[in-house]
C-alpha cells in the first residue's frame, strides 16, 4: 500500500492539480496551496534572479532564474516521494508531516537568495546576512508562512530547519539527505538545467530517471542510499558534476568575472557605503536594480569593476598564472582556502612587490588572486545496497571513478588558484619574474 494518501501534491492524476511547464519539456502538477505560494510576492520575485549570474559572461544562454530552478528542484522532490512512497520502512521513519515540510523546503530552499549570492557569501563580508537567514524572515514574516499555518501539517519551523539543515535531529535527518545530501533534488536539478541552458551536454548525460528509481535507505536510517542499480547512474552523475565545475561554474573567464565581482563588494562593504536598512533593502532586489543601486552608490576602483563587468562593454580581466593541487603543490596549499580578506592582502603584497622592483606603477586592484574557498564541496558519501549479498558498501569503495573524481578533484584539481591582471596592465608585466614575486609574497603574508 502506498503511503503519504493524503498529500494531494503527489496525486498526479488529479483533476485539481494545475500544470506548470518548464524547459525542457517538463511538466510540474501543482495544487491549490503550492499555487498560492508560487503566485506570492517573495516567490515571484526569483524570477528577477538569475540562477547562474556571472556564468553568463561565457554561456550567454545560461540566464535561466532561480525560479525555473526552484520549480524544478519542486519536481524532482515530488518522484522522490512518489517513489518513496511505496517503500514501507521509509513511510515508517518519514511521517506525512515531514513529507510535506520536505515539498514545502524544496520549493523555498532558495527564496532567500539575492543576486550574486553565492561569490558574495564566498567572501564571508562582516554584517552581511546568510541567504539562509533571509530566507527564514520571508517564511516568517510573510504571508507564505501564513497559509503554512493555515493548509499544510507542518509548521514554519520544521520547513526552515529543513533549509538550513544545522539542528541534529535523527528523527529528521533522513529527510534532510534527500535535500542536502550527495544524490539529492537541488544537485538533480541544477546539473541538468544549468548544463541545458548554459548550452553544453555535460549535466544532460546521466540517467536520472535510473538514479530515483534506484534510492533506497541506509542500514541505519538516517540517509538516503541507492541500490546497485543505480550504481552507474550514480557514477555518471559525479563525472557531470565534476566536468559541469570544471567547464562551466569554474571556466577561468567566469572566475575572471567572479574575482572582479568580489573585489567590487570588498572595496563597497569597506567603505561603509550603507547602512542595515540600505542592504536589508537592497537584498531585495532583483538582477537589474541591484546592479544599478550598486553603481550609483559606488566610487572609484569599485565603480571602475562594475563598469568594467556590467557596462556596455565587457571587458574582463585576463589570466597571468594558475596554479592547480597536482601541477604546483606548494603554490596552491599556500594559498587555497585562505579567508578572502587573506587573499586581498597577498595581492597588495604581491603588487607592492612588483612595484618595488619595477618602474610600475600598478593599483592594488589591478592584481586580483582568485583561490577554491575556505568551505569544502560536499564529498561523495553514498551507501551501495547490494540486494544478493544484503549489504551495504560505500560507492567509493566499488567504484573507482568515484573515489577518484569525488574526493580529490574538486577543491584540489577543478577549483585552482588563479591570477588576474587588469587588461591596460598586461605589458608591464613582460619581464617581470612573477611566480619568484609570488613565492615571496607568500611567505611574508603566512
Amino acid at each position: 500500500m502506498n503511503a503519504y494518501q493524503t498529500i494531494p501534491e503527489l496525486d498526479f492524476s488529479g483533476s485539481r492539480l494545475r500544470m506548470f511547464r518548464i524547459p525542457n519539456q517538463i511538466d510540474i502538477p501543482v495544487s491549490t496551496r503550492v499555487l498560492r505560494i508560487i503566485d506570492s510576492v517573495e516567490f515571484q520575485r526569483l524570477k528577477t534572479i538569475s540562477q547562474l549570474g556571472l556564468v553568463s559572461t561565457v554561456y550567454p544562454g545560461a540566464g535561466h532564474n532561480r525560479f525555473e530552478h526552484s520549480l524544478g528542484v519542486y519536481r524532482t522532490a515530488l518522484l522522490f516521494l512518489q517513489h518513496y512512497r511505496s517503500n514501507q520502512r521509509f513511510a515508517e521513519i518519514v511521517s506525512d508531516q515531514q513529507a510535506e515540510a520536505f515539498l514545502l523546503a524544496s520549493l523555498l530552499h532558495d527564496i532567500g537568495h539575492w543576486p550574486f549570492c553565492h561569490p558574495i557569501e564566498d567572501i564571508a563580508p562582516q554584517g552581511i546576512v546568510s541567504h539562509e537567514e533571509l530566507g527564514t524572515d520571508y517564511i516568517r514574516s510573510s504571508a507564505i508562512g501564513q497559509w503554512i499555518k493555515q493548509e499544510w501539517r507542518c509548521s514554519c519551523d520544521e520547513v526552515i530547519d529543513l533549509i538550513r539543515g544545522r539542528k541534529n535531529d535523527p528523527k529528521t535527518a533522513l529527510v534532510k539527505s534527500l535535500l542536502s545530501g550527495p544524490i539529492d533534488v537541488d544537485k538533480l536539478d541544477y546539473l541538468y538545467r544549468d548544463s541545458l541552458h548554459a548550452g553544453v551536454p555535460y549535466g544532460q548525460n546521466f540517467d536520472i530517471g535510473r538514479l530515483i528509481k534506484s534510492l533506497c535507505i541506509n542500514s541505519t536510517g538516517d540517509r538516503l542510499a541507492i541500490t546497485s542499480k543505480g550504481r552507474t547512474a550514480a557514477e555518471l552523475m559525479v563525472f557531470a558534476r565534476y566536468v559541469m565545475f570544471s567547464e562551466v561554474y569554474w571556466h577561468h573567464a567566469v572566475r575572471s568575472a567572479t574575482a572582479m565581482l568580489q573585489r567590487a563588494f570588498f572595496l563597497f562593504h569597506n567603505k561603509a557605503a550603507g547602512s542595515q536598512a540600505f542592504y536589508s533593502d537592497w537584498f531585495q532586489q532583483g538582477d537589474f536594480e541591484f546592479i544599478r543601486t550598486w553603481k550609483n552608490n559606488a566610487q572609484g576602483e569599485c565603480l571602475e569593476l562594475l563598469e568594467m563587468l556590467f557596462g556596455p562593454r565587457r571587458v574582463l580581466y585576463k589570466r597571468i598564472a594558475h596554479y592547480s593541487g597536482f601541477e604546483s603543490e606548494e603554490i596552491f596549499d599556500a594559498i587555497a582556502h585562505r579567508p578572502y580578506k587573506n587573499l586581498v592582502n597577498l595581492s597588495d603584497a604581491l603588487v607592492d612587490a612588483i612595484n618595488a622592483r619595477h618602474p610600475t606603477a600598478l593599483r592594488h586592484s589591478d592584481i586580483l588572486i582568485d583561490a577554491p574557498p575556505v568551505n569544502l564541496e560536499v564529498q561523495f558519501d553514498v551507501d551501495v545496497f547490494y540486494a544478493a549479498e544484503k549489504r551495504y558498501r560505500k560507492l567509493g569503495d566499488v567504484s573507482p571513478v568515484v573515489s577518484t573524481l569525488a574526493h580529490q578533484q574538486f577543491d584540489d584539481y577543478v577549483k585552482q588558484v588563479r591570477i588576474f591582471v587588469h587588461p591596460d596592465q598586461l605589458s608591464v608585466l613582460k619581464g617581470v619574474d612573477f611566480e619568484a614575486l609570488l613565492r615571496i609574497a607568500c611567505v611574508s603574508n603566512d
